[in-house]
């Protein structure tokens, strides 16, 4: 048996502190049902249509109650958010909503279950589909002459942060978006070093020498920079070389 819409709708509002944000909600403990009846316990749950994000909250449920290493996938468009007039926290999409619920029903979650929910994920990254990072060079030849000088700065968008960067390349290089991130220093420049060395990554302006060494020693299976990041054309001339002599597998990727 599991819980008609009303209780759902009160399930939902308790984690808001009794606000009720959305009218009949999908029910968790159908969504659980479902899973645990046409899923193992390691797959990945994808939801095309998540809305507040309930099967996420399912999903950590579930988990914590048979120790399953189940992942989900949220797909949600970013539709407005009605807010009603009494509620305290207002979101401005539907998505907005939906990580608030999560991270909230998680740590109830591990709350809940206590000791035996001391190594559940309760983690999530959250990604939305954009335009290349990459700047636009199909120009006609006025547009080239008067953009050029730009390019010749930097080939990637403005607006672009290093995250961004790594996420195309995760998803370029087969790498899943669930992986591993970890944010290293060396020589004083930030270092991506992603699913324990299958992908490494800088992307800090003015990289030496010393840094392509010492990520070159790592190994890695990738290595993923800007162009423009070089310190000088010394860089760009002993970049081949070094990865040559340390770890020649390596795969290189400029931006």
């Amino acid at each position: 048996e599991v819980d008609h819409s009303q209780g759902a709708t009160q399930k939902l509002a308790k984690l808001f502190d009794g606000k009720k944000y959305f009218d009949y909600p999908k029910p968790v403990e159908l969504l659980k049902r479902c899973a645990a009846l046409y899923s193992s316990d390691d797959c990945i749950v994808m939801d095309f249509f998540s809305g507040s994000g309930t099967f996420a909250h399912a999903i950590m449920e579930l988990n914590a109650e048979d120790g399953g290493k189940r992942k989900f996938i949220l797909v949600q468009a970013a539709e407005k958010m009605e807010n009603p007039s009494n509620v305290t926290l207002h979101f401005d999409t539907i998505p907005q909503f939906a990580e608030e619920r999560i991270r909230r029903a998680g740590r109830k979650v591990k709350e809940e279950a206590g000791i035996m929910a001391q190594d559940l994920d309760i983690g999530f990254r959250v990604l939305k589909l954009d335009s290349s990072n990459m700047e636009d060079v199909y120009f006609t030849p006025k547009e080239y002459m008067d953009k050029q000088q730009s390019l010749f700065i930097d080939n990637i968008k403005k607006d672009r942060s290093d995250e961004d960067l790594l996420f195309d390349a995760m998803l370029k290089l087969d790498t899943p978006l669930s992986s591993k991130i970890e944010k290293i220093n060396i020589a004083g420049k930030t270092v991506y070093n992603v699913a324990q060395g299958h992908l490494m990554a800088c992307f800090d302006k003015n990289v030496t020498d010393e840094v392509i060494t010492a990520i070159a020693k790592e190994m890695p299976s990738y290595f993923v920079m800007r162009d423009s990041s070089q310190a000088d054309d010394s860089v760009a001339i002993n970049f081949e070389q070094i990865f040559n002599t340390y770890s020649p597998q390596t795969v290189r990727r400029v931006l």
